[in-house]
């Protein structure tokens, strides 16, 4: 399936209160200590590096920092001219011959479709929600909540985000969803031919509705590591103004957007210091946020993947995948479809980026509009 032909799309450098279900959903067995060596994916512990090469090392960390998550225009008009705001307008214009609007595209998007059955990822932050100064506030409009549940009563759907599972439930609200929290690591997908995978089974029992689902989650075995880390970087990090601290569960969030740039440093200091005692942990960049996350072979990517065939439609030629994001994490659900020459992602951004999105859309209100007109056109066909 030729999706767009002549697109040369590299790939980006680098890399919540609680769901109304049954007590058994959500509970699962701790174990009593950290995860074997053998569970952890190069786990070597790193020997300390020259000073000169540790400087290189924290000044690329740093500028990956400055560099996250840049001004919009909107903002930059206030610092410069119309003619660099112009540029800026050129520079995304011409981005877009490679990565075309999803909505002036919709038409070649529906002839692709065809009679295909869709199956629809969502990621939340920055896709669903707008990227605000304080995460805990980062709440989805009644009317994007009213879009999602329409394509969700049409086409498979779920979200599938680096917060937790419970916390992405109780901004969305809706039940008649999937869901993924921690980029994938806790699955609430719905019961089918993915009993297990890596050797992991899977929890079964019952919604609030009363419909079976499966609870998957691959890196149970690092809770207890995840919790005792949480806290250590909270305590590290509690006496820089602006920092804030977000337990994922199955990862450990830090987020830096309200720090002042020259405290970034000190920020990353603290973050890698605390991390030098666990190999078994891997720290990723974000929107100005740095994430904790179990060494294990497991992303977003991996989690479209297990929902596709808990739905029954991996093995499937008639199903087309989209997934819709704005993160550098979303990249590995991208890279999967494009892969696999299945389906596409579509990057939310207001600003170039290098991407293995097929098709892009500006913000969550294009978002929003690309949901309603993929409805329609369902509705229409049928």
């Amino acid at each position: 399936m030729d999706l767009k032909t002549g697109l040369s799309s590299p790939v980006i450098a680098d890399h919540l209160p609680t769901i109304a279900l049954p007590a058994a959903v959500m509970t699962f067995t701790t174990p009593t200590s950290f995860p074997s060596p053998g569970l952890c994916l190069n786990t070597t512990k790193k020997i300390p590096l020259p000073g000169k090469i540790e400087e290189v090392r924290a000044t690329g960390w740093l500028d990956l920092m400055m560099a996250s998550s840049p001004t919009r225009k909107r903002q930059i008009k206030d610092v410069v001219s119309d003619t660099q705001a112009d540029d800026v307008d050129l520079q995304y214009h011409n981005w877009m011959v490679d990565y075309p609007s999803a909505l002036t595209s919709f038409e070649a998007i529906t002839d692709l479709a065809g009679s295909k059955r869709l199956a629809l990822f969502l990621d939340y932050d920055g896709t669903l929600s707008p990227i605000v100064d304080n995460p805990a506030n980062a709440l989805m409009s009644d009317e994007m909540r009213a879009a999602v549940r329409h394509v969700a009563s049409l086409f498979p759907t779920a979200i599938i985000s680096g917060r937790s599972r419970d916390k992405v439930f109780d901004f969305v609200k809706l039940n008649e969803l999937y869901y993924a929290g921690s980029h994938g690591m806790d699955i609430m997908g719905p019961v089918g031919k993915a009993a297990d995978s890596n050797g992991v089974e899977c929890i079964r029992s019952t919604d609030s509705q009363g419909k079976e689902v499966n609870l998957f989650q691959p890196a149970s075995e690092f809770l207890p590591m995840i919790s005792e880390v949480y806290k250590k970087l909270d305590e590290s990090v509690k006496d820089i103004d602006g920092a804030r601290m977000e337990d994922n569960k199955f990862c450990v969030s830090v987020h830096y957007r309200n720090v002042a740039e020259d405290e970034y440093k000190k920020v990353f200091q603290r973050v890698t210091a605390v991390l030098e005692d666990y190999p078994c942990l891997r720290l990723t960049h974000g929107r100005k946020v740095f994430e904790v996350r179990p060494v294990i072979d497991w992303n977003k990517g991996k989690a479209v993947e297990f929902l596709l065939e808990s739905l029954g439609l991996n093995e499937s030629d008639d199903v087309l995948p989209i997934y819709v994001g704005d993160d550098r994490t979303d990249e590995d659900a991208f890279k999967v479809l494009k892969a696999s020459n299945r389906g596409f992602g579509i990057l939310v951004s207001s600003i170039p980026k290098e991407s293995d999105a097929f098709y892009s859309l500006r913000d969550p209100a294009e978002v929003m509009e690309f949901l309603r007109k993929l409805a329609a056109w369902k509705e229409q066909s049928t």
